[in-house]
């Protein structure tokens, strides 16, 4: 993997914290160039930028840009192609807040799609032509078990997450006969986790321990033993990984598709 990323640049939204930033540092141990936005300060812009320098890429820079903002996005990307030629773009930066439809408030609804969704599609649209131009280009969109299956009191972060798995089932196609097997072709693919040990969980576990009243390994536990038949939780490392391997040429035929890792939540 390590000689098939060198050279190769990657745009990871969100890259500076939970599964951004676990698939920021494994491209960056494969050699890739780093792209990595996220709303941070300039001190932690820096401590990541040494981080991943530190993990094997000789080339980092940090973006900004709130992903609510049409303008900021297109400022972002405009950046980005400044800085260099764009290969790999993942868009992982996401938001939740969990309520019934009845007291969900219009600005929770918009800034969840307008992050979760639209900027998806922003960014997708300035990349995915010039992708075209050099044969070779991999998007891979962070979505959720929630793009393939519904849960109450999720209603923004499911139709996000939906309309980003349908999203990218159209992108695929538009561009499957782009390249060749041999240029690695343009392929665009979903990775849908189910529970994973990132801070996003915070806000539901502490709402579970609340409910039952327990510790909050035991919150966790309900919770996995509602949802995912493995009863175990993903790290974000093994999320990485997928996304490692789906930039590889090997898997120029692997398009279009929105790849659960759910421990078994949506075969039931």
């Amino acid at each position: 993997m390590t000689a098939e990323l060198q050279g190769k640049s990657a745009l990871i939204t969100g890259a500076d914290r939970g599964i951004g930033k676990s698939i920021a540092l494994a491209f960056a141990k494969a050699g890739a160039r780093i792209a990595a936005h996220g709303l941070i300060e300039t001190d932690e812009a820096s401590r990541l930028t040494a981080e991943l320098q530190a993990a094997g890429s000789a080339n980092v820079r940090c973006f900004g840009g709130d992903l609510r903002d049409l303008d900021q996005i297109d400022a972002l990307m405009a950046q980005v192609f400044e800085w260099g030629h764009l290969d790999i773009l993942v868009n992982n930066a996401g938001i939740q807040h969990t309520a019934p439809i009845a007291r969900v408030t219009t600005s929770a609804w918009n800034d969840i799609l307008a992050v979760n969704l639209s900027a998806a599609f922003h960014t997708m649209r300035h990349a995915l032509p010039r992708m075209a131009q050099a044969r070779y280009g991999r998007v891979i969109n962070i979505a959720s078990v929630h793009g393939l299956v519904a849960s109450v009191s999720k209603a923004p972060y499911v139709a996000a997450k939906f309309g980003l798995v349908g999203l990218s089932k159209v992108a695929a196609l538009e561009y499957a006969d782009i390249g060749s097997a041999a240029s690695g072709g343009v392929t665009v693919n979903c990775i849908c986790p189910g529970w994973v040990d990132t801070a996003l969980l915070a806000p539901q576990i502490a709402e579970r321990r609340q409910e039952l009243g327990v510790s909050t390994a035991e919150a966790i536990d309900a919770m996995l033993a509602e949802k995912q038949p493995s009863h175990r939780l993903s790290s974000p490392a093994e999320i990485a990984r997928l996304a490692l391997w789906l930039c590889a040429p090997d898997a120029h035929n692997i398009t279009g598709t929105a790849i659960p890792v759910d421990g078994g939540w949506t075969a039931q």
